[in-house]
């Protein structure tokens, strides 16, 4: 897919070499530019290759794609071509911007992500299954993360371990005897993106450091507004679609104090499958 060139800029490099007697030459001047910029797929959570054509790339560029997650540039780069690869996790509208060591702009469009449908989760319990809508749209890093962690098996067999009833149930972080599993590199904090904490959302849990979140996440049992807290409070990255009857059986399980913790269930609640179903 081609990606129109709206905007082409330039930085100057000089050189400049004084012989004896005052004798110099007249300072050259290579500019940056930027001819084409293409793309082998844009299909969300599958890697993208991203051409890039021009002139004197080899003084450096910088690509930044809103869509693409851990932007690599590929061997073989040359003054005229380099090659980008990256994972997409965004979906809709995004920007694509080129500059160069200077910060100044060289490229910079929108690119559409097409998602047919949004990704949906099955969850099932002990105490009943629950599906999840993700919402990568608002939440680009937090739904990759989650579905990482969704294919990789590694929600089965662990637990709500914090259960309260007039605020959330929290779970995918501990197994039944409260050990933690080694967890992949904590994400972006990806609060204030419009999507808030109402009653049926899933969100992450994190700890007092803003980008800390792993593997856990929470369910709002109500409506919590004033975890959005704008940049600063919890990612929202999802609801509930069905089974919500399911949470409403969970909040109100017994609880009590144990390894440390409170609000544990006396009984775990089990996560016995987790599935992208669509």
């Amino acid at each position: 897919m081609k990606l129109p060139v709206l905007l082409i800029a330039s930085v100057a490099l000089l050189s400049a070499c004084g012989g004896s007697g005052g004798d110099s030459t007249t300072p050259a001047t290579q500019k940056v530019s930027i001819s084409e910029v293409t793309s082998d797929q844009l299909v969300y959570r599958k890697t993208s290759v991203i051409t890039v054509k021009g002139q004197n790339l080899n003084l450096g560029i910088n690509l930044s794609h809103q869509g693409c997650l851990k932007i690599t540039e590929l061997a073989g780069s040359t003054a005229t071509q380099k090659v980008f690869s990256c994972k997409i996790i965004a979906a809709g509208s995004v920007p694509v911007v080129i500059s160069d060591g200077n910060a100044n702009s060289l490229y910079a469009s929108n690119v559409t992500i097409p998602l047919a449908k949004q990704p949906q989760v099955t969850m099932t319990t002990s105490l009943g299954s629950v599906v999840i809508e993700l919402n990568p749209a608002k939440a680009p890093i937090t739904v990759d993360n989650f579905l990482n962690y969704v294919e990789s098996g590694f929600y089965v067999n662990k637990i709500f371990h914090r259960v309260i009833q007039d605020f959330m149930i929290q779970g995918g972080g501990f197994n039944a005897d409260l050990t933690q599993p080694a967890t992949q590199a904590p994400i972006k904090l990806e609060a204030g993106n419009g999507l808030s904490n109402l009653r049926g959302t899933i969100a992450m849990a994190r700890t007092n450091v803003l980008d800390s979140a792993t593997s856990q996440f929470f369910i709002n049992v109500v409506d919590n507004q004033a975890l959005d807290t704008n940049a600063s409070g919890y990612a929202v990255f999802g609801k509930i679609v069905s089974g919500i009857e399911t949470v409403d059986k969970i909040k109100v399980v017994p609880t009590s104090t144990r390894g440390g913790m409170s609000d544990v269930p006396v009984t775990s609640v089990l996560i016995s499958a987790m599935l992208q179903t669509q």
